[in-house]
């Protein structure tokens, strides 16, 4: 009797172990979904920030408005279902289309004199910082994750459960190397 009674209580610490560091290893998942929706969210007001340029630069240059809304056209939400290759790629789109406006903005010097312009260009550094931090917490998400799902003995659980490791946003390789300080 108190041998079944000890294999019933056994039984029933390793389901609420089970349970519970399954539960922990959903958490930490959700988490992940939900920093990778903030880069969306933080992307889609700085595409609005980079449009509202986009207007600026048409009184200008026709061809270069043209260049900024077809590279703007390629926009793409990014939600909790994207990849991160996805969200890799609209970082690559954004950077693009700066890039487009920091030229005209040297080709017009009218128009950076202008303050909407100068207002529409913090707008986009600001949403630039928030994307940047936005990719820190999904990171650390992941690495937390990640080290959930891959140390013993919630190792057990995860792989029993299907859960796979999930990949870390990449930096631009462009944007690692330190400008020219050059006057």
């Amino acid at each position: 009797m108190i041998t079944i009674i000890v294999v019933i209580a056994i039984i029933a610490i390793l389901v609420i172990w089970f349970i519970s560091v399954q539960r922990q290893i959903i958490n930490r998942e959700e988490i992940c979904k939900n920093s990778l929706s903030q880069i969306g969210v933080q992307q889609s007001s700085r595409w609005d920030a980079l449009s509202a340029l986009a207007e600026l630069v048409k009184g200008y240059s026709e061809h270069e408005y043209k260049t900024l809304t077809d590279v703007i056209a390629q926009r793409r939400s990014i939600t909790s279902a994207s990849s991160v290759s996805e969200a890799n790629q609209q970082e690559n789109f954004l950077t693009q289309a700066m890039g487009r406006i920091s030229l005209v903005a040297e080709q017009y010097p009218d128009l950076k004199a202008q303050p909407v312009f100068s207002q529409a260009m913090d707008s986009v550094n600001m949403y630039e910082n928030q994307v940047r931090m936005s990719r820190m917490v999904f990171n650390d998400a992941v690495t937390m994750y990640n080290k959930l799902i891959r140390q013993i003995p919630s190792s057990i659980v995860a792989s029993m459960l299907g859960f796979k490791t999930k990949e870390y946003l990449v930096e631009n390789q462009a944007k690692t190397e330190m400008p020219s300080m050059k006057i």
